[in-house]
C-alpha cells in the first residue's frame, strides 16, 4: 500500500473537529449520478462535473457510495481492492481531482467503507480459501460442518438463505451475512483489523474528510458461533429486511451486535483523529438500532454519528411517531448522535413510500433541518423523485430478483439522476443507462426546477440555509418535545438563541398556541407562518418556526 501526502485542497476548509455535528450530507450513488464517458454508467468525473449542483444546495459534505475495484455482484459493496478505483468509475487521479474540486467548493468528502466483508475475488479471500494453514487462513470466518454436514448454526443471510456457504477447497463453511460472494472478515484476528485500519489511513492521506461505514454492527461475530434464538412474531418488523425474508424471524443475538465491536471502533477513531475526520456508521438492526447508536457514538473516542433507520421505515411519520422516536433516542442514547435520513440507495424513495404530496414533502424537509442530529439527503430527493417502476427484465439488483415480486429490490431508487428534460436519459448519459430513466422523473429535472423559484429544489436550498444561518439547529439542545394530535412541537436552544418549532403534520387545519414571551418567525421563506396571536391556526402541512425575542 502506497501512502499519499495529504491533499492540499483540504486546507481550504476551516479546521473544525466538530464540523460533523449537525452537518447536512448529500449521498451520491456513483453508478447513477452522471456518466462522463458515454458507457451508460456514472463515474467519478461525472460526480466532479456535477459538484456545483451539490455545493449549491448548501450541504456540508458529500457521501459517495462505493467506487472501489469490484466484480459488482452487489454493485460495489463487494470489494476486491480497497485501495483502488474500479475502471468503471475511473482512476485514483480522477478521485483526487474530485476531492480537490469538492474542497474548492467548500464541500467535504466522505466515502463508503465496506469493512465487514469483501468480495470472494479479493486476494485476501483467494489466499484464505486455498488451505487451512496459510498466512490468511484465519482472515475470514470458517467453520467445520456439523457431524451431519449441515452448517454450524442457524444464522441467515440478509439476502436470503443460510449465512453459510460450503467451500470444497477447505471442506469447510464460510460466513456471509449478505451474498455468498461476500465472505465476512474475521475481526477476532488482529491482523485483519490492522489491514482495515491501513485502508482507512490510505484514503485519509488522500484527503477524504470521513467515512460512511457500511453495516457497522456486523463487524464482529460470536466466537462460539452460537445459534440465534427465534424472535416472537409481534416483535418482527421490516425495517432492515422485507417481511418476506425469514431473516426477520430471528433475534440476531450472536451473528452481529457483539460488544467486542467497540474495541475496533476505538482503534478506528484513533486513526481518524489526526485528520479531523468524522464517520457515520450504518447500524442495521430492527430491534436495537437506537441502543447501538448510543453505544457506538458515546463519548469522544468512538464514532461521531450513526445512521438511524427509524425514518426509513414504511410508515409515514406522524407527530406522535416523531415524538416517540426522538424521546426513545434521548432515553436510550443520551450521549449519542443520530444522522437522520428519509431516503437512501437501499429503500423505496420516501415520496412513494409515504405517499407524499408537495406540501408534505416541504414540511418534512423543513422538519429534518430543525431536528437535533445530522441530516442526510439522497440524490434526487431534492427534486421530489418518486420510486421508479423497473420491469423485471431490467432488474439488476440480486436482492430484488431473489424475492420478486413481493419485494422488487432496490433498483427503483437507484435509477439515474435527471439533469434535463432534453432526452430520454435526462442528461445522465449519451447512451443507454444501466437502469432505465423513469419518464415520470424527466419533468422534475434539475434544469426544469432551476427556472422555477417555487420548485421543491429551491425549498431544499432555503431549508438548508435556515439550518446554516441558525447554529441552534445544528448544535443546540432540544427540549419540550410534545405531540398534540397531529401537531409536533419542540424547542431548540444554543448560545443564547431559543427557537420554537411547531409542525402540523396532517391534511387538516390544527390549532396551536405559544408559550409566554414575544416570538418572531425566522422561516417565512420556507413557508413558516408568523402567528398573529398566542393561539393560532396552522394550515395543513404548515410550520411555525419562531425565535424568542423576549
Amino acid at each position: 500500500m502506497n501512502a499519499m501526502t495529504s491533499n492540499p485542497a483540504s486546507t481550504l476548509l476551516d479546521v473544525d473537529k466538530d464540523w460533523w455535528r449537525g452537518a447536512v450530507i448529500y449521498q451520491v450513488y456513483p453508478r447513477s449520478f452522471q456518466d462522463s464517458t458515454g458507457d451508460g454508467v456514472g463515474d467519478l468525473r461525472g460526480i466532479t462535473q456535477r459538484l456545483p449542483h451539490i455545493a449549491s444546495l448548501g450541504v456540508d459534505a458529500v457521501w459517495i457510495s462505493p467506487f472501489f475495484t469490484s466484480p459488482m455482484k452487489d454493485f460495489g459493496y463487494d470489494v476486491s481492492n480497497y485501495c483502488d478505483v474500479d475502471p468503471m468509475f475511473g482512476t485514483l487521479a480522477d478521485f483526487d481531482a474530485l476531492v480537490s474540486r469538492a474542497h474548492e467548493l467548500g464541500v467535504r468528502v466522505m466515502i463508503d467503507l465496506v469493512l465487514s466483508h469483501t468480495s470472494d475475488q479479493h486476494p485476501w479471500f483467494v489466499e484464505s480459501r486455498a488451505s487451512t494453514d496459510n498466512a490468511k487462513s484465519d482472515w475470514y470466518v470458517w467453520s467445520e460442518p456439523n457431524p451431519d454436514g449441515t452448517p454450524p448454526n442457524n444464522w441467515l443471510s440478509i439476502f436470503g438463505g443460510s449465512a453459510w456457504q460450503w467451500d470444497a477447497r477447505r471442506e469447510q463453511y464460510f460466513l456471509h451475512n449478505f451474498l455468498s460472494s461476500q465472505p465476512d472478515l474475521n475481526f477476532h484476528n488482529m491482523d485483519v483489523q490492522d489491514a482495515l485500519l491501513d485502508v482507512a489511513r490510505f484514503w485519509l492521506e488522500r484527503g477524504v474528510d470521513g467515512f460512511r461505514l457500511d453495516t457497522i454492527n456486523f463487524y464482529v461475530h460470536d466466537k462460539q458461533l452460537r445459534s440465534n434464538p427465534p424472535l416472537e412474531k409481534h416483535l418482527r418488523n421490516s425495517t432492515i429486511a422485507p417481511s418476506v425474508n425469514p431473516y426477520n424471524h430471528q433475534n440476531h443475538k450472536y451473528d452481529k451486535n457483539q460488544p467486542e465491536n467497540l474495541a475496533f471502533l476505538h482503534r478506528l477513531r484513533a486513526v481518524m483523529e489526526p485528520f479531523n475526520a468524522a464517520a457515520v456508521g450504518e447500524v442495521g438492526d430492527a430491534q436495537f438500532g437506537l441502543e447501538l447508536l448510543g453505544q457506538y457514538t458515546a463519548g469522544d473516542d468512538l464514532m461521531q454519528m450513526c445512521y438511524a433507520f427509524e425514518f426509513l421505515a414504511n410508515d409515514r411519520p406522524t407527530a406522535s411517531l416523531v415524538r416517540d422516536v426522538l424521546t426513545r433516542l434521548d432515553e436510550t442514547a443520551p450521549d449519542g448522535w443520530a444522522t437522520w435520513a428519509f431516503s437512501n440507495h437501499d429503500v423505496k424513495r420516501h415520496v412513494t413510500r409515504w405517499d407524499m404530496g408537495d406540501a408534505s414533502l416541504r414540511l418534512m424537509t423543513t422538519l429534518m433541518m430543525c431536528m437535533r442530529g445530522s441530516a442526510c439527503i439522497y440524490q434526487g430527493e431534492e427534486l421530489g423523485l418518486g420510486e421508479a417502476d423497473v420491469a423485471f427484465e431490467d432488474l439488476q439488483d440480486p436482492y430484488g430478483i431473489e424475492f420478486w415480486p413481493e419485494f422488487k429490490g432496490r433498483d427503483g431508487c437507484r435509477t439515474p439522476m435527471v439533469w434535463s428534460k432534453s432526452n430520454d436519459t435526462g442528461g445522465f448519459s449519451d447512451s443507454k443507462p444501466w437502469l432505465p430513466v423513469s419518464s415520470n422523473h424527466l419533468p422534475l429535472s434539475v434544469a426544469q426546477q432551476e427556472d422555477d423559484d417555487t420548485a421543491l429544489l429551491h425549498h431544499y436550498r432555503r431549508a438548508i440555509k435556515l439550518r446554516a444561518d441558525h447554529p441552534v439547529f445544528a448544535k443546540g439542545d432540544m427540549t419540550n418535545l410534545t405531540a398534540t394530535g397531529d401537531v409536533l412541537s419542540f424547542e431548540r436552544s444554543f448560545d443564547g438563541e431559543n427557537v420554537l418549532c411547531i409542525f402540523n403534520m396532517s391534511n387538516d387545519e390544527n390549532n396551536a398556541s405559544l408559550p409566554e414571551g414575544e416570538w418572531t418567525s425566522i422561516a417565512k421563506d420556507v413557508g413558516g407562518i408568523e402567528p398573529a396571536s398566542a393561539t393560532f391556526t396552522l394550515d395543513p402541512w404548515t410550520a411555525a418556526i419562531l425565535r424568542k425575542v423576549s
